[in-house]
């Protein structure tokens, strides 16, 4: 494995194997590509050995993108631990970190950014004006980057998923999208960076999270007439259960187009794949969590 923190020396290392495995196999070489923001835990492994599995040469990446975040948010202290990452992903086998500081990849104020509409104005867009111009724009540099065939997201934050896709569709990005399941705690909760922020208190209460989604999946199953409204409000109602849980969004929408759909609709009776999404703060900490349903109910990650 090798830790590159240059645009220059990415490009050259990834163009020479490409063109290595041209002169030596005779054929085309594979790129996967993980973008992330460190602090890497099972759920990054889980894109990383996907990633492993289907390429022949894997490229992580690690940066924490400063434009992605608001004034008042955690940029500062956002957790970070280098070495523990760069041992992660050698443990799964990756071949090529992509390690840049800030100022490598924003050399120059940033006059150009990469923004997707519609999509972004629900769920995490609406209570994060700009996030997705952030994430948008930052991929958008990284895929030119790196160039890879196949790029891995995590469905833990579906709406990055859906609004990655749209770029790729829109700007003919030459790449496939992978969306990848939700790695979870034993005991439920979604993993994520931010979960360390959690007190005892507060992680335990954060459990009322998948919790309400593994109700809300069963009485789609027993109930086929059950609506939409029902299924929020019962979600409404459990997570403020716990006193510690104060609700940013609970909201159901058609995925990836992430269109509403009708509040009275029996969810059966839909004819797109519905995203059962979450976002609640547990004191500072903001934890999302979703749930993605097909057309018959069953929920093909959770």
């Amino acid at each position: 494995m090798i830790v590159i923190d240059k645009v220059t020396d990415l490009r050259q290392y990834v163009k020479q194997q490409r063109l290595s495995a041209v002169k030596t196999a005779g054929r085309e070489l594979s790129v996967g590509f993980v973008p992330t923001m460190g602090f890497l835990h099972d759920g990054h492994a889980s894109l990383l050995k996907q990633a492993r599995e289907q390429n022949d040469l894997v490229v992580l990446s690690i940066f924490v993108n400063p434009i992605q975040f608001g004034p008042n948010e955690d940029l500062d202290r956002y957790p970070r631990d280098e070495q523990r990452d760069l041992a992660l992903a050698a443990r799964e086998g990756v071949d090529v970190v992509f390690l840049p500081s800030v100022q490598e990849m924003y050399p120059q104020p940033t006059k150009t950014k990469i923004a997707v509409s519609e999509l972004t104005e629900e769920l995490c867009g609406a209570s994060r004006p700009g996030h997705f111009d952030g994430v948008t724009t930052v991929v958008g540099k990284l895929f030119h980057m790196v160039a890879p065939d196949t790029a891995y997201f995590g469905l833990k934050d579906a709406q990055q998923v859906a609004v990655i896709r749209q770029m790729v569709d829109d700007l003919n990005f030459d790449i496939k999208i992978v969306p990848c399941p939700i790695v979870r705690e034993s005991d439920g909760l979604a993993l994520s960076s931010r979960n360390v922020y959690l007190s005892e208190e507060e992680r335990e209460q954060a459990l009322i999270l998948s919790r309400s989604l593994r109700e809300a999946e069963d009485w789609i199953k027993s109930n086929p007439a059950v609506t939409t409204d029902e299924i929020r409000e019962s979600l409404i109602r459990n997570i403020k259960s716990q006193p510690l849980a104060v609700i940013d969004y609970v909201d159901i929408l058609a995925f990836p187009s992430l269109t509403p759909v009708h509040t009275d609709a029996a969810i059966n009776d839909l004819d797109v794949e519905i995203l059962i999404a979450l976002a609640v703060k547990f004191g500072t900490t903001r934890l999302i969590d979703n749930i993605l349903l097909t057309t018959k109910g069953v929920a093909t990650h959770v």
